[in-house]
């Protein structure tokens, strides 16, 4: 996948050597652990990749929004909070992630632990009056978790993606609910929000939502015409289908509207209109499934010509 060269020349000299030596550079990031990070512009829609500094916790990548001090964000951090779906180089390997800002006491936990082993972060936040972002990047995609191991025709790869996607809606429904738990715990009668898990739930959706349309933008692209012209029986279902994908849209609007409110949400009507949401979706997977799945393995994948 192409992508649009660094407008920062050094950069773009640290991209080119990363990539020409299986993510080793020298100079003054020689021995560091560096990443390269592709973002989806918040503006132009556009692919940005900058090399970062990163850290482990476990199995998740840490990244600081220092910008060296400055006092504003850096770009690749406002096209994240855009766009959550980003692509990963570590070494000679190369992965989707979903990128979390952290929250409060996470955060702060996080970015003193990040100090410990580099205490330059704390003199740039010292430098500059805005907290400096602390982003995990949690590895996206079937590699991380649910799916088939071995993809060898189009229902494989239909099922690994549907997969993922149930996975994520699991995870919207379990970090609300772990938000209200929060809130319950520490916001009193007639206090303000606190801040919780807000922020984590808004990037999941975001990605969610970004990948569903990413899917279904394909399906009526590419796949549906073929599977009509080949499998005329089916035209009907994939009618259905593409109908059908009109009211996901409308269902996408409507759960980054319900998630904008969840500082003050009600928790019952929340979790009652992230139900009915759910179930939808789900039902809509399903029916694709149902009506596709046999056709689907008889198509290989990766594609070997004829379809």
């Amino acid at each position: 996948m192409s992508t649009k060269p660094s407008s920062n020349p050094f950069n773009q000299s640290i991209i080119e050597e990363f990539r020409a030596h299986a993510g080793k550079v020298g100079g003054p990031f020689e021995g560091g652990d560096l990443l390269l990070l592709t973002t989806t512009g918040a503006k132009s829609g556009k692919e940005h990749t900058v090399p970062l500094a990163y850290f482990r916790d476990g199995d998740l990548l840490l990244l600081i929004a220092s910008a060296a001090g400055a006092p504003q964000h850096p770009a690749w951090y406002h096209n994240l909070l855009a766009h959550p779906m980003v692509r990963v180089e570590v070494g000679t390997e190369v992965f989707a992630a979903i990128a979390v800002p952290a929250e409060g006491a996470r955060r702060n936990q996080l970015f003193e632990q990040v100090v410990r082993v580099a205490p330059g972060y704390a003199d740039y936040q010292r430098g500059t009056t805005r907290t400096l972002p602390v982003v995990t990047l949690q590895r996206s995609g079937p590699e991380a978790g649910e799916g088939p191991r071995e993809v060898t025709h189009l229902a494989d790869k239909l099922l690994e993606v549907h997969a993922w996607l149930r996975a994520q809606l699991r995870q919207v429904r379990d970090e609300a609910d772990a938000h209200f738990a929060a809130r319950e715990e520490r916001q009193g009668p007639g206090e303000p929000p606190v801040p919780g898990l807000g922020l984590q739930l808004r990037q999941h959706c975001l990605a969610f939502c970004e990948s569903l349309e990413f899917h279904h933008t394909s399906e009526d692209a590419h796949i549906f015409p073929a599977l009509a012209q080949h499998h005329p029986h089916l035209r009907d279902a994939l009618q259905r289908l593409h109908d059908e994908h009109r009211t996901v849209a409308r269902i996408k609007g409507e759960l980054l509207a319900l998630l904008s409110d969840i500082a003050t949400a009600d928790p019952g009507r929340f979790r009652a209109e992230l139900d009915r949401m759910t179930e939808e979706l789900r039902a809509h997977l399903a029916y694709e499934e149902e009506s596709l799945i046999p056709v689907l393995t008889e198509i290989p994948f990766p594609p070997t010509g004829g379809h």
